[in-house]
């Protein structure tokens, strides 16, 4: 009976190592993904090129730090534009719960099902829980117009964490001045 007892903990062990990659750091060119949002429709990466891209992703859909995430980004919606920036929010959803999710909670930027986990993964951005199983993380990676990571957030606070975005994209492109 030790002997099973010992096995699972190995099992369980490796699985979670399993799920935990690196996410990619800055520097370094951005995963290429193609998700599909609440709609259906296919978007990806490769879409918003010549823009800065949010892409963050989160665990689950109408969980109360995730919708106040999702909220923090909502308000924020006119800086991000004034900043040449989109906002893609991630999570293993599916399309339904991501539809449902924007429409209740009166989200206008894209957030995308991962449904497969894929992308989560190559973002290193899975993790395994006891209550819904494999989910993505809360991290965040600023994607400059061309294409590279500028900026990685992992484990974020949900509640203060489009203010810290805004301060970065300001300090990682900040406004041309005028030629007098």
């Amino acid at each position: 009976m030790k002997t099973i007892a010992s096995l699972t903990i190995l099992f369980l062990v490796c699985s979670l190592f399993a799920v935990a990659a690196e996410p990619p750091k800055a520097g370094e060119k951005a995963p290429q993904f193609s998700l599909k949002d609440g709609d259906g429709k296919a978007v990806s990466l490769k879409d918003y090129k010549g823009k800065w891209v949010v892409l963050y992703f989160y665990p689950k859909n109408f969980t109360s730090g995730c919708t106040k995430e999702a909220h923090g980004f909502q308000e924020d919606q006119a800086k991000y534009q004034k900043a040449n920036a989109v906002v893609l929010g991630v999570s293993v959803d599916d399309q339904a719960s991501h539809k449902d999710f924007c429409s209740k909670e009166g989200l206008t930027f894209k957030t995308l099902s991962d449904s497969d986990k894929k992308v989560s993964e190559a973002y290193g951005s899975l993790m395994e829980t006891a209550k819904y199983g494999t989910i993505s993380q809360r991290n965040t990676f600023i994607i400059d117009p061309k294409g590279k990571i500028a900026k990685v957030y992992v484990s974020v606070d949900p509640t203060k964490h489009s203010e810290e975005v805004l301060v970065a994209l300001a300090e990682l492109n900040p406004p041309k001045k005028d030629k007098k």
